[in-house]
């Protein structure tokens, strides 16, 4: 599907929540106390992506799930320093989502956990009210994430299928991701990485070139394989290709790298770029990410964002 360069409205779904990140001070011993400190922000892959894409120049709204609580408010308030359209479906009598992280003093995941029962509420239905529709109908490009549920990924997908509207979606997790299978052919662009890939193949290869066969026979049309400081792969129509990211001099946090990727390929796709160029505008976003503390960068810009794209290599094609 082409995506015009006079599109800039995006609508997002998916996950807007607490981020709770623990960092281990020194080497990581595990069963036992470690000491360092914690971190708290608003968070999640569609929320991500969402401020990324804002802060990149585009009219972003946001459609999510919330509590009627004081992280619930935090989310909100992130949201509109960020300058998104929020439009969260609010539950007052119940708590805001939330993902818990350890992270290494390298900055590495350790573990985590996801409490998300709230987005199981987002249910298809939803997509049937009027506002709804409405924002389904003014925005250009759709972007959803799979915190939600497997059926209602699926109704927007078709949604946004019937509409005539690009679609891509974030896997978010090797336990979320198999959620797409039911509509990954129809999703235009899915962002994802090397595990989850391999959750959603049911196969590990042994190299980046064998990613695009698997993802292929799979039905998938565009995606972008990360492998963390490895090569990561972008699949597209009849051919694909490798880009080694750039390493950064500090790496403060991973969170948030695979979101900023997505809405840097993303941005630069809806400015006209086929993907194995617009690959390469996700990995200067993902860089500036690892190298802030939070998993948005508050410094991106435009101007920031094609400064750290001369660091990045041009592509290597694999076929």
């Amino acid at each position: 599907m082409r995506v015009d360069k006079l599109m800039k409205k995006i609508l997002v779904l998916g996950g807007a929540h607490i981020d709770r990140r623990g960092r281990i001070s020194g080497e990581t011993a595990p069963g036992a106390s470690n000491p360092g400190t914690w971190f708290e922000e608003p968070g999640g892959g569609g929320f991500n992506a969402a401020r990324n894409l804002a802060r990149l120049g585009f009219h972003v709204a946001m459609i999510s799930p919330r509590g009627g609580d004081a992280t619930g408010e935090m989310v909100g308030d992130a949201a509109d320093f960020a300058g998104i359209d929020d439009r969260p479906f609010v539950f007052l009598d119940r708590k805001t989502p939330s993902y818990t992280a350890i992270i290494e003093k390298n900055g590495d995941l350790v573990i985590a956990l996801a409490d998300m029962d709230l987005y199981r509420f987002f249910v298809p239905r939803r997509l049937s009210i009027r506002w709804v529709r409405e924002a389904f109908a003014a925005h250009d490009f759709i972007l959803v994430d799979a915190n939600l549920p497997e059926e209602t990924i699926a109704a927007i997908v078709a949604k946004a299928n019937f509409l005539a509207k690009p679609v891509a979606a974030i896997a978010i997790s090797p336990a979320k991701v198999v959620r797409l299978r039911p509509c990954i052919g129809d999703i235009d662009y899915l962002f994802l990485n090397e595990a989850e890939a391999a959750a959603v193949t049911g196969v590990q290869p042994e190299d980046s070139g064998g990613w695009p066969p698997l993802l292929n026979e799979i039905g998938i049309r565009n995606a972008v394989v990360t492998r963390g400081r490895r090569e990561l792969v972008a699949i597209c129509k009849d051919r694909a290709v490798a880009l080694q990211p750039p390493i950064a001099d500090t790496v403060a946090d991973v969170t948030g790298a695979g979101d900023s990727l997505a809405a840097g390929t993303l941005a630069a796709l809806i400015s006209g770029l086929p993907l194995e160029e617009a690959v390469r505008h996700g990995a200067a976003a993902a860089a500036l990410t690892v190298q802030s503390p939070h998993a948005v960068n508050e410094n991106l810009t435009p101007a920031l964002l094609n400064e750290a794209l001369a660091l990045v290599p041009e592509v290597r094609i694999l076929h």
